[in-house]
């Protein structure tokens, strides 16, 4: 049964991609050139492009000026309600509500040409329909809230998956609001009232009436996350736990979704339906990389949104070419692509590096404990010198293999090496190493055949992997808990304190290669 519900949920993920797949490659067929976006760069004047960016970073255009407020307000509120969507898991959510809300952007782009008494007979003023920011927004939430009532209801009343709810309602409002909008660009102001920029974004759009909505959107989103951050983040992460103290799980539920709504609406502006959801997931997705605490992701992703949103307008502006949400979403991208390869903590490039660093100290580990098992087999003293011979055979390896290991011991004050590299000695620090492998195998063998039960040839391979990682700590309450801590299972004796610590003085190797005082 389990396997028949993973391969459902496969399905239905599988066609909720391809629904929004279509849905995005339905921009491209029905929409006209017209409806392209617009760039920053198009209103400034064609010059060099050291004058640019000093035009820019004055500010003195009004719609640098704007661009730039509303990539930090949408970098804030995008960041903050991303955290909540990526540790939710709910990342479809956010783009099936930035494809849902197209339709009621464009209703409110219509209805800001009906008259009073219009009303009641839907009679339009055509020639003096303009861009009304607020209508634009009821309308955007609206249509917003009636995408998640779709989906909330096609998951209760039937046996559909929520992510094949998800793009059911992502494909079908997309397609409705690529409708509306074909019908707008054929009205006598369509073109110029830059309703489609809406598709694709155009910071360079962004007026005064756009900041001031915006401002209030964002203001409100971190006042609620700063009021009800508690109650955000114990039905995030626990929502059994958040029942089971009383917590209004849904209406937060809820409540998040129309915050998520909003903000998606006032982001349309500068990046565009199609990209929205990429703000809310990237920067987010990427401070979820470099921290495991939640103010910190949410510090983070503000952060990283702010620098993606202005970094966007930025070269928007430098390249007239070159639209502003796609720059946007490049530069947060570019961020998650650090975090992802980089990462303190979760990094590819980091974890490999760790990887490649503990296979190497096990490696030195192992052959400073076959060194010790070289002289113990031959009961000589630590100072004494073994041969490459003696090592390659012991480890099974060939003499240019231990070669170049003695080399790297060599490197790091472990071991000395003579005649011409074929001698190997301790140093006091090699010893002391060598010594501690060698207890922290044989006290785990003894532990386990004593306290596990298990056969004394079964413990080998286990007290190989364990030796490398037992803490002072975990020695010490082993020697607690066992009795004798003298000999190993195998009647080998196990290096005490006194030989770890042994005070001794290097040899150098004599004729006989075993060593005489230097």
């Amino acid at each position: 049964m389990s396997q028949q519900r993973s391969i459902l949920a496969k399905q239905g993920r599988g066609a909720g991609h391809a629904l929004g797949l279509l849905a995005v490659l339905a921009v491209f067929v029905v929409l006209p050139e017209s409806a392209w976006p617009a760039k920053i760069g198009d209103v400034a004047e064609e010059t060099s492009l050291g004058q640019q960016a000093i035009r820019f970073f004055s500010f003195r255009d009004p719609s640098v000026r704007y661009a730039v407020i509303g990539s930090v307000l949408l970098g804030i509120s995008c960041g903050l309600l991303g955290c909540f969507i990526v540790v939710r898991k709910m990342a479809l959510v956010g783009d099936t509500l930035s494809h849902a809300v197209l339709p009621g952007v464009a209703l409110g782009f219509l209805f800001s040409g009906v008259s009073a008494s219009g009303l009641f007979d839907w009679s339009f003023d055509v020639d003096n329909i303009t861009k009304n920011p607020t209508l634009i927004f009821c309308g955007a939430v609206v249509a917003g809230v009636a995408g998640t009532f779709l989906v909330n209801t096609l998951k209760r009343t039937t046996k559909i998956k929520e992510d094949s709810a998800l793009g059911l309602t992502l494909a079908s409002f997309f397609a409705v609001g690529i409708c509306l909008l074909t019908m707008i660009q054929d009205l006598p102001t369509g073109n110029k009232s830059g309703i489609d920029k809406f598709m694709f974004g155009q910071a360079a759009a962004i007026g005064e009436d756009d900041i001031r909505l915006m401002t209030g959107i964002t203001v409100l989103i971190v006042a609620v996350v700063f009021v009800f951050y508690k109650e955000l983040l114990v039905t995030s992460f626990d929502a059994g736990f958040a029942r089971a103290i009383a917590l209004p799980s849904q209406w937060i539920h809820h409540g998040l979704m129309l915050l998520v709504a909003f903000a998606v609406v006032i982001a349309l502006q500068a990046v565009g339906v199609v990209l929205v959801s990429a703000m809310l997931i990237t920067p987010a997705a990427a401070a979820y990389l470099l921290t495991d605490r939640m103010h910190r992701m949410l510090l983070l992703a503000v952060g990283f949104g702010v620098a993606s949103g202005v970094l966007g307008a930025f070269i928007s502006f430098l390249k007239p070419n070159i639209p502003t949400g796609p720059c946007m979403v490049l530069g947060a991208s570019a961020v998650f692509a650090v975090a992802f390869f980089g990462g303190p903590r979760h990094g590819v490039l980091t974890r490999w590096w760790r990887h490649m660093s503990r296979s190497k100290r096990v490696q030195r580990e192992n052959t400073l404990k076959a060194l010790f098992q070289v002289l113990e087999y031959r009961e000589a003293e630590p100072e004494e010198s073994v041969s490459l011979k003696e090592l390659a055979e012991r480890r099974r390896e060939t003499i240019d293999e231990v070669s170049g290991q003695a080399k790297e011991l060599k490197q790091h004050g472990l071991v000395t090496l003579h005649e011409e590299g074929n001698k190997i000695l301790f140093t006091p620090n090699g010893w002391q190493l060598a010594c501690t492998i060698v207890r922290n195998h044989r006290l785990w063998e003894l532990y386990l055949t004593n306290a596990a039960n298990i056969a004394a040839d079964h413990v080998h391979d286990d007290a190989e992997q364990i030796e490398h990682v037992l803490g002072d700590d975990v020695v010490r309450e082993l020697e607690r808990m066992l009795d004798d801590t003298t000999r190993d299972p195998h009647g080998r004796a196990i290096p005490g304190f006194v030989d770890i610590h042994k005070p001794f003085a290097p040899t150098v190797p004599g004729p006989s290669g075993y060593g005489r005082s230097s």
